[in-house]
């Protein structure tokens, strides 16, 4: 007879390879055809709720792997808490507003934006908007982000607009929102003014230049023919110079240059002596910052005053210690131009251009009007020097393109009036990584107001009034009625309909006598949009709660949606909107460099999963630390494909020894040996990658289960089960114990990589004998068990675990010098001492668990021949086995042959045909 069809070889539909940029999708399919959203809420409907608020992602073009590492990382939080005993929703949202979208659309070519009302324009936006949402969504699908997608949450919806004026209104209704003309960001390329966090910084070449301002009235201080020296990097913001600032406790030296007379900060002068090559200077005298205060110099272009004012902000790191002061171009510039009634002179319009309160300088791009400005100032003898320096400036992070300070009046949330409750908020909340408290607590500590209006067509209205007298009119009831219009019809109205149709009927204010009134035709912030979502989402609907227990995103929304939630949450409600913030890095490439479509070095991924799978592209997430910056490339990719092989070979090879086993029937309760030893070690798989989901540490889990799959499963206890699993009899009792054994590892490791490897684990689950579940996504984690006299056991496995490594070695040297072949050519003959010796003569079947087939134990180490491999209390010794090789369980054996009737069996297998297949 054919002995090879006595063996129980592994047999299983679970296919050797995974083909997952086919089979995901048919996995998808079915996911959506069950509704698997809907069922998993509601088997955890009466559980406590643990709410992930998601950030909104802008609706605009394909998602980059900045997406991908985000949304997986979400999915990976949702899907253990919905198994570890919360009702955890999953409710995506997207950010639909703002310039992007307009550039968007006038960049296409199809809309001419000028031949259009704003209200139709818009609707073009709203379109465009909801296109990208499609398109995003069946991306992030395609990720196998499990949320409810076709009821997500969008910032453009009628109930989102209505909550967000309710947002406004309320922090009206507190003082915090008010208008006022000073500086703000202004991007020329953007025409708007823009918020902190819409700034990014990048290097600009800036002329750098020394201006003399001649002392008009040197009010009792300074004879009058002195001369005042500034040191300015933005030459066009000469015009509108006002004022020169000195800080009032430094010292401040008038010197003798030759013929003339110039006052710089004594701190500075050496350093200016060299800039200037100045030699043979002269302190004529020296005097205090605060002596100098209300001396007028004369504006070299404009021959107007130059107010000498005081200032805290004028340091020595650079210049003269005599700051150029310009009210309507700078924040601290406006601060104590406000101190001394000075204007707020912007010579400088929405595009950038110089205006007529420039003379001479009319019609010029402000940056290309640093030349002339410079050119005259050298013309009238002003100019000392002029050199170009390279610094850090502030961009504007969508059109990449410089911004500069322009005072104009805008709406503002005023953060002075309730920093004390941020930054305490702040400290109720849990970080990780602990430094993005303190990130934010200094953000929010040093921020000025935010500037929350804008001048763009694209984005929610500011729900603002004016009276005939121009006052601003802000009510409980024109908010509630603004916010109801916009629930029942939308935004654009407010650009749709007459003021009088977005008023209560019968409205009537002491500013409007008439009762005329016009509206705000400014849109907000949107980062006022998405701050305003634990409002218009969590707040709004029924299947959510606030606070949230966690907001998660990447790093650089410290600046943006961490601060404008906390801003608008704190404001309406006293509280954060969040209990906790977990923030993660940037995907760079495989070198560490930014990605970019120039330098060719984007990864994209729906390439990826449609060249290797989703999968792959999940258990990449959980491989990285995503709390720093993370690498990605196809190398890596290829790495990581090469760990998931082998997680899912450690799957098939279980799942095919499993084939006749039935849990309910042939299920072992009481192991021992090293099939409990086994169990012992999933257990604290089981806690280790519970406690890695716990802290958010998916680099944890991932080593947790790759290197039981490897080490402990494939390298050990499936290597050293083959021969019981294959060549036992069916119920054999131990093979049916290391049946149990594998099936509890099934179980319990398809169900810790579920929220992981989502496609791969729900196969699984399908083939997986017994289990009555439609999806492992409707089960639990398994849970942590405990074993009476479990370190006891553990200690001697382990310990021989150690010892099996060292007959592994001698097996490997004897394997290169060609004295055997496979182990089970071997015999080998152990010489112990110690604890070694304790725990050998403790432990039987030592052929089988060393995979040889003859094993000798003889006397001390002392006593080994001196051919032997020796370690620490034990010394081995590898001969060829004696006899012919069995058959069917392929062990050299002097017994096959012993039975007539199966000649080429050993008495064992020969034992076992006998009985059970003949």
């Amino acid at each position: 007879m054919d002995y090879k069809d006595t063996l129980l070889m592994p047999k299983t539909d679970f296919p050797m390879r995974g083909n997952l940029p086919n089979r995901e999708p048919e996995r998808q399919k079915q996911w959506a055809e069950l509704d698997i959203y809907k069922k998993v809420q509601e088997r955890t409907a009466s559980r406590p709720m643990f709410i992930l608020h998601d950030g909104p992602p802008y609706a605009n073009g394909d998602i980059h792997m900045g997406h991908a590492l985000n949304k997986i990382l979400k999915d990976f939080i949702v899907r253990y808490k919905s198994m570890s005993g919360y009702n955890a929703p999953y409710v995506p949202g997207w950010d639909t507003h703002g310039l992007p979208i307009e550039t968007a659309l006038t960049k296409s070519g199809k809309v001419d934006r000028k031949k259009m009302s704003v209200a139709d324009f818009r609707k073009l936006c709203e379109e465009y908007a909801r296109e990208q949402i499609n398109r995003q969504r069946e991306q992030f699908l395609r990720l196998g982000v499990r949320g409810d997608w076709w009821n997500p949450y969008v910032t453009l919806d009628k109930s989102y607009e209505a909550q967000q004026i309710k947002v406004f209104g309320e922090m009206a209704k507190k003082g915090y929102i008010y208008k006022g003309k000073k500086p703000v960001y202004w991007s020329p390329s953007s025409e708007s003014a823009l918020a902190e966090a819409e700034i990014e910084y990048q290097d600009k070449r800036s002329p750098s230049i020394y201006v003399a301002f001649k002392v008009g009235d040197g009010n009792g201080v300074l004879d009058g023919d002195e001369h005042i020296i500034i040191w300015t990097t933005t030459p066009w913001t000469i015009p509108a110079n006002l004022g020169i600032a000195v800080h009032p406790e430094l010292d401040y030296n008038v010197v003798l240059v030759e013929d003339k007379k110039y006052v710089v900060a004594a701190g500075l002068l050496e350093t200016l002596e060299k800039e200037f090559e100045w030699e043979n200077t002269k302190i004529v005298k020296t005097v205090k910052g605060s002596d100098l205060e209300y001396v007028k110099a004369i504006h070299p272009i404009y021959g107007r005053e130059s107010l000498v004012m005081c200032g805290d902000h004028v340091t020595l790191d650079a210049g003269t210690g005599c700051v150029h002061t310009a009210p309507g171009h700078g924040e601290e510039d406006f601060i104590v131009g406000q101190k001394y009634g000075l204007d707020v002179l912007c010579p400088v319009d929405d595009k950038g251009h110089m205006t007529e309160e420039a003379p001479g300088f009319e019609g010029l791009f402000y940056d290309a009007a640093n030349k002339p400005i410079s050119e005259k100032l050298k013309e009238v003898g002003a100019l000392m020097k002029l050199t170009f320096i390279t610094h850090s400036y502030a961009h504007d992070w969508r059109t990449k393109k410089p911004v500069i300070y322009r005072a104009t009046a805008q709406w503002f949330a005023s953060i002075e009036n309730f920093r004390d409750q941020l930054l305490k908020a702040i400290e109720e909340v849990e970080w990780i990584p602990k430094w993005g408290e303190t990130r934010l607590f200094n953000m929010v500590r040093d921020r000025g107001d935010w500037c929350i209006s804008r001048q763009r067509a694209w984005g929610v209205p500011i729900p603002v009034f004016y009276g005939e007298n121009g006052e601003p009119i802000i009510t409980d009831e024109t908010i509630d009625h603004v916010s109801n219009l916009f629930r029942q019809h939308g935004s654009n109205i407010w650009f749709e309909w007459e003021t009088a149709q977005l008023l209560p009927e019968g409205f009537k204010s002491e500013h409007s006598p008439n009762g005329t009134f016009t509206r705000e035709m400014d849109i907000m912030d949107v980062w006022f949009d998405s701050g305003s979502s634990h409002q218009a989402v969590l707040e709004e609907r029924e299947d959510l709660v606030r606070p949230a227990d966690l907001y998660l995103e990447g790093s650089d929304q410290y600046r943006g949606w961490f601060n404008s939630s906390l801003s608008t949450g704190v404001a309406v409600t006293g509280k954060s909107p969040y209990k906790g913030v977990l923030s993660h890095g940037f995907a760079l490439d495989g070198e560490g460099r930014k990605m970019s479509k120039s330098i060719g070095n984007v990864v994209i991924p729906n390439d990826v999963m449609k060249q290797l799978g989703a999968d792959i592209l999940r258990l990449w997430v959980a491989s990285v630390d995503y709390q720093a910056d993370v690498r990605v490339s196809d190398k890596i990719l290829k790495q990581v494909s090469e760990s998931y092989r082998k997680i899912r070979n450690t799957f098939r090879f279980l799942l095919g020894n499993l084939h006749d086993f039935d849990p309910k029937t042939n299920y072992i309760k009481d192991l021992d040996g090293v099939d409990l030893f086994m169990v012992v070690k999933l257990n604290e798989v089981v806690e280790k990658a519970k406690q890695g989901y716990e802290q958010y540490q998916f680099s944890n889990v991932y080593h947790t289960i790759h290197n039981f799959c490897t080490i402990d499963l494939s390298s050990f206890y499936m290597d050293l089960a083959k021969d019981t699993l294959y060549i036992e009899h069916a119920d054999h009792p131990a093979r049916r114990a290391i049946q149990t054994v594998m099936y509890e590892v099934l179980v319990a490791l398809t169900k810790l990589v579920s929220p992981i490897l989502t496609h791969t684990a729900d196969e699984v689950w399908e083939h997986i004998p017994g289990v009555s579940e439609e999806s492992v996504q409707l089960t639990d984690m398994p849970e942590v068990k405990t074993f009476g006299e479990v370190e006891e056991l553990k200690a001697k496995w382990s310990h021989f675990m150690n010892v099996r490594d060292d007959v592994l070695k001698a097996l490997e040297q004897a394997r290169n010098d060609k004295k055997i072949g496979k182990s089970l050519t071997a015999a080998i003959t152990l010489y112990s001492s110690g604890d070694v010796r304790q725990l050998l003569t403790a432990i039987p079947a030592l052929e089988k668990l060393f995979i040889v087939s003859h094993v000798e134990l003889a006397g001390e180490v002392s006593e080994a021949p001196e051919d032997a491999v020796r370690f620490d209390q034990l010394a081995i010794v590898v001969e060829q086995a004696q006899g012919e090789t069995c058959e069917r369980c392929w062990v050299v054996s002097t017994t096959v042959g012993a039975n007539q009737d199966h000649p080429s069996l050993c008495t064992s297998c020969a034992e076992t045909v006998s009985n059970y297949y003949v």
